[in-house]
C-alpha cells in the first residue's frame, strides 16, 4: 500500500464533497484510522466524534500514536487547545461520519477492491443467510476461507471472535476488511444493519453483491430511527453500493425494494422467492419434518434437491438469497446445495433435542415481530401436538413496540410463556416485563421470572412434569454471552449453554 499523508488525506474527502482543511505545520503519514483511543495504534488519524467525547480522548490517542486527528470544525478550538502540536483535519459537523468511512477506507488502501464482499440488509435473517453463504463457500473452498462480519462473530483471517454491534464502527471495518485482504480469504460476507447505512458506516464500500431480505416494523425509538420510513429509507440506500442487487420478492414492500434496487447503482438485480417462477431463484415442493426441511432449489437454468437442517419457510428463503450470493462468488449449483445442507447457525435456529425425542430446546435470536411471527408459526406447524414453551424479554431504552409485537405474537403460537430479563440497559427490567404482560390477553399461562437463567430452569422444569412432548423456546439472546445493563455488560451464560446442558440433564435421567 502506498503512504498517505494527512494533505493526500485532504484531497482524498474533497472527492468526495466533503468540504475539510489541514492544520498545523507537519504533514504526517498516516497508516490507520481510530475513533476509540484504547484502539489508537501508530500512525493513526484518530476521529474525534460522540456526544460524550472530551479532549482527554485526545490526549490518550496522542500518547499511543496517533499522528493527527480528524474533527468537527467547530470543535477545533477546545482540541487544539488540549493538544496543540498535534495535526488535525477540520470538516463540517454534519460530515464526520461520511469522512471518518472515506478516511478509513483511503488509510486501508481501498481493500474491498481486492476482496469480493457480500452485504446482507433486511429486519429480520440476516445472520443466518449469512452463515449459510460462510458454510456454502467453506464447504467448498475449504474452512476458514470466509469471513464474516455480523452480529454473533466476526472473523477476518486475523481477528476471530465475538461482536459487539452488527456493522462496527468505519475504521474498525476498513480494518477488517484490510486484514481478510492480506489473509487472502476468498470472500467475506457481512450484515448491513440499518443504523450502519443511516450513519455511514459502510459508506464507499464496494459491494459485490448486496441484498434486501426483507422489510418490517423494527428499532423505532428516539434513539434509532424516527419512524417506519426513516428506517425503510435507511436500509435501501445499500443498493447505492452494489454492482449485483439481490430482492426479496415476497418482502413486504417489494415493488418499492425492486425499484430502488433498479433506480440504484447495480448493474443487475437479481430476485428470488418461494414458488415464484418468474425469479432468478426459487424454491418449489418443500417439506418440513422436526428435523428440517427439504425443497427443490431452482437457480437460473439449473435446478437440484436440496435441505437444510432446521425448519422454516423463511429458511428456505434466506437459503435462496444465499445461492444467489454464491453463485456469484463463482460457486456452482452443486457447491451450494452440499453447504446448505450442513449449515450451522449459532443461537438461530439451533436445536437440542433430548435422546427420547422427549424434550426439544429452540435457541433463536429472533426479537422482532417479523422474526417472531416466522420462527414461531414454523414451530406451531412443525410440532405437532407437542407443548411449546416461550421465553423471551424485551430490550431497555429503544424498539418499544416490541414490548407489545412479542408477547402479542407468542400468545398466538406458544401454549405457557414465561418472560424475562433481555438486556435491559437503563430500565429496571421488572418495568418492561410488566409492560409486556400487559400486552398478553387476558388470562393467558404466564409468568415472569427476571433472572434470565432461573427463567430457563424454569421454563424446563415444565417441560419436565408435562403430560406430552415440549418445546422450550429460547427467544431473544441467541449465543450472546452478555446482558447490557446500567453499568456496561454483565458476562452471562449463553441461552445455547443452559439448553444443552438441560437436554444433557434430561438424557443422563
Amino acid at each position: 500500500m502506498d503512504t498517505l499523508t494527512l494533505s493526500q488525506l485532504a484531497g482524498e474527502l474533497r472527492t468526495h464533497d466533503i468540504a475539510c482543511k489541514v492544520h498545523g505545520n507537519a504533514d504526517p503519514t498516516v497508516t490507520g484510522t481510530a475513533c476509540d483511543s484504547r484502539a489508537v495504534r501508530a500512525g493513526d488519524l484518530f476521529v474525534c466524534k460522540g456526544a460524550a467525547f472530551r479532549p482527554a480522548f485526545l490526549t490518550s490517542a496522542r500518547e499511543a500514536g496517533a499522528v493527527a486527528y480528524l474533527a468537527a470544525a467547530d470543535k477545533l478550538g477546545e482540541l487544539a487547545a488540549a493538544e496543540p502540536g498535534l495535526a488535525a483535519l477540520a470538516v463540517p459537523a454534519g460530515q464526520l461520519r461520511r469522512a471518518m468511512a472515506v478516511a478509513s477506507a483511503a488509510a486501508t488502501g481501498r481493500p474491498d477492491r481486492d476482496l469480493p464482499i457480500v452485504g446482507i440488509t433486511g429486519t429480520k435473517g440476516k445472520t443466518t443467510c449469512a452463515y449459510m453463504l460462510r458454510s456454502i463457500f467453506d464447504h467448498a473452498r475449504g474452512a476458514g476461507c470466509c469471513g464474516i462480519i455480523g452480529t454473533v462473530e466476526t472473523y477476518d483471517g486475523v481477528e476471530d471472535g465475538p461482536s459487539r454491534n452488527t456493522t462496527p464502527e468505519s475504521p474498525d471495518l476498513w480494518r477488517h476488511l484490510s486484514c481478510a485482504r492480506d489473509a487472502r480469504l476468498g470472500g467475506l460476507v457481512m450484515e448491513v444493519s440499518s443504523q450502519a447505512l443511516k450513519y455511514d458506516r459502510t459508506y464507499g464500500v464496494d459491494l459485490a453483491v448486496g441484498c434486501f431480505l426483507n422489510i418490517g416494523l423494527d428499532h423505532i425509538s428516539p434513539v434509532e430511527h424516527k419512524d417506519f420510513e426513516d428506517y425503510f429509507t435507511s436500509k435501501l440506500k445499500i443498493f447505492e453500493q452494489c454492482r449485483c442487487a439481490v430482492v426479496n420478492l415476497d418482502s413486504d414492500h417489494a415493488d418499492r425494494v425492486l425499484a430502488a434496487a433498479q433506480a440504484g447503482a447495480a448493474e443487475r438485480v437479481l430476485t428470488f422467492g418461494l414458488g415464484r417462477k418468474n425469479a432468478y431463484a426459487w424454491a418449489s415442493d418443500l417439506h418440513a419434518t422436526e428435523l428440517g426441511i427439504s425443497f427443490t432449489l431452482h437457480l437460473g437454468d439449473e435446478e437440484r434437491a436440496a435441505a437444510l437442517p432446521f425448519p422454516g419457510d423463511f429458511s428456505v428463503s434466506n437459503a435462496l438469497c444465499a445461492a444467489i450470493c454464491a453463485e456469484e462468488l463463482g460457486l456452482s449449483i452443486d457447491e451450494i446445495v452440499a453447504g446448505l445442507a450442513v449449515t450451522r447457525v449459532p443461537g438461530r435456529m439451533e436445536f437440542h433435542r433430548s435422546a427420547d425425542g422427549r424434550v426439544t430446546a429452540v435457541v433463536d435470536y429472533a426479537h422482532n415481530r417479523l422474526a417472531f411471527e416466522s420462527l414461531l408459526s414454523a414451530i406451531k406447524g412443525t410440532f405437532a401436538d407437542v407443548e411449546k414453551i416461550a421465553v423471551f424479554g424485551a430490550v431497555g431504552g429503544k424498539a418499544i413496540e416490541r414490548r407489545r409485537d412479542l408477547p402479542e405474537v407468542a400468545a398466538k403460537y406458544a401454549d405457557r410463556i414465561i418472560l424475562t430479563t433481555d438486556d435491559p440497559w437503563t430500565e429496571d427490567p421488572a418495568d418492561i416485563c410488566r409492560q409486556m404482560e400487559e400486552a398478553l390477553p387476558a388470562g393467558f399461562p404466564h409468568e415472569t421470572v427476571l433472572d434470565r437463567a432461573a427463567a430457563i430452569d424454569h421454563a424446563f422444569d415444565l417441560a419436565e412434569k408435562c403430560d406430552r412432548r415440549a418445546v422450550v423456546m429460547l427467544l431473544g439472546k441467541g449465543s450472546d454471552a452478555t446482558q447490557h445493563v446500567a453499568n456496561g455488560y454483565e458476562d452471562v451464560e449463553t441461552d445455547s449453554v443452559l439448553a444443552a446442558r438441560h437436554i444433557a440433564a434430561h438424557d443422563a435421567r
